[in-house]
């Protein structure tokens, strides 16, 4: 499976190299080495060194099909009367980060206030750019770790569900893809394109979301029977300001992949508050008078703790919501997805 990172924050804007390159853990470092607490032990030979052990727990040994980064700009709107508020820039590339030049430039000069990268590992679908996660709608930044299994039988039925416009933005041939167009119909409530511009409640975020792993069961059901397999799907979706994220297998026992929340770890990431790991100075008085109320209103979600401190990092629980409103406010719900789905199969215990 992949490896993401989402960054946000109301106050505390970051350099996307503090948290995409710099960190013990990046996401940029993840391609190969993996650090999953309270769900593996850390450098033992019968935990992470081990592959079938981080097969079983959804997590894939090697990240290397691809890169995107999808950052929140208010550049546009400086030129365009039509357009207000920050909008997602996006990059893309089928090499993994480490041997990205660009990715490193980027991040190296870019600041934002929220964030998403993601590594790919492929479940099947061909290695391009456009398969490659962040996907983008208007203002909506929507992206997966996981699998919708047997995706192929319900390929044609999940188009079905897309609006038009919803439909010719899916420009990749993946599950994700799919699943983020899905969730875009369901927030916009089939709207045009212009719904895409929009912001909506948190709770309908959340609702939208929920509405997607639904739907996508309900067609597996439709066309499997019995045959049905498990999926993993893990979540993440903002809108510049507000982000919410889920944790899901549909299955009695079995993990989903590992995710993780953070309140903490920013700080120790960003150059220009104290606490920096490498013993960054802060930058300018402005940040000084402030430090004390602003260091600490952001969430990071992450597939991997990027720093290697426990104690700074929650794991999500299992089939789990976590919401982050727009003044940073983190909060953890449990999907009652199967009282919904009113599913008699036993993998939806």
């Amino acid at each position: 499976m992949c490896r993401w990172f989402a960054y946000i924050s109301p106050v505390e804007p970051c350099l996307l190299s503090d948290v995409l390159i710099n960190p013990a853990n990046a996401i940029s470092k993840q391609c190969s080495q993996h650090y999953l607490p309270k769900l593996l032990p850390h450098h033992d030979e019968t935990g992470l060194n081990d592959a079938d052990a981080l097969l079983k727990m959804r997590n894939s040994l090697l990240n290397m099909d691809g890169l995107g980064v999808a950052w929140y700009t208010d550049a546009t709107s400086k030129y365009m009367k039509d357009i207000e508020g920050p909008r997602p820039a996006l990059y893309k590339s089928q090499a993994p980060p480490i041997n990205d030049f660009n990715f490193r430039s980027l991040c190296e000069n870019t600041e934002s206030y929220c964030v998403m990268a993601h590594i790919r590992a492929s479940s099947g679908s061909v290695v391009s750019q456009p398969n490659c996660h962040p996907f983008v709608f208007g203002r909506h930044v929507f992206m997966h770790n996981g699998v919708i299994s047997n995706f192929m039988n319900i390929r044609r039925e999940m188009a079905h569900l897309l609006t038009y416009e919803a439909f010719c933005n899916v420009f990749g041939s993946t599950d994700s893809e799919h699943a983020a167009a899905i969730y875009v119909t369901n927030l916009t409530k089939g709207g045009t394109k212009d719904s895409w511009e929009k912001q909506y409640p948190l709770e309908e975020m959340r609702e939208a979301m929920v509405q997607t792993v639904l739907q996508i069961m309900e067609l597996q059901e439709q066309k499997l029977g019995n045959k049905m397999t498990p999926n993993s799907l893990n979540f993440c979706a903002t809108d510049g300001s507000k982000m919410v994220a889920i944790r899901f297998r549909n299955h009695v026992t079995q993990q989903p992949p590992s995710l993780y929340w953070s309140e903490f770890a920013g700080r120790n990431l960003n150059q220009k508050y104290p606490g920096h790991p490498d013993g960054a100075e802060i930058v300018n008085e402005q940040a000084t008078k402030g430090a004390d109320e602003e260091i600490g209103k952001h969430a990071i979600i992450a597939s991997e703790p990027t720093t290697y401190d426990e104690k700074e990092w929650h794991l999500i629980g299992r089939n789990c919501a976590l919401t982050v409103d727009e003044f940073g406010t983190e909060t953890e719900i449990t999907i009652k997805y199967d009282e919904r789905l009113n599913a008699k199969d036993p993998v939806y215990g």
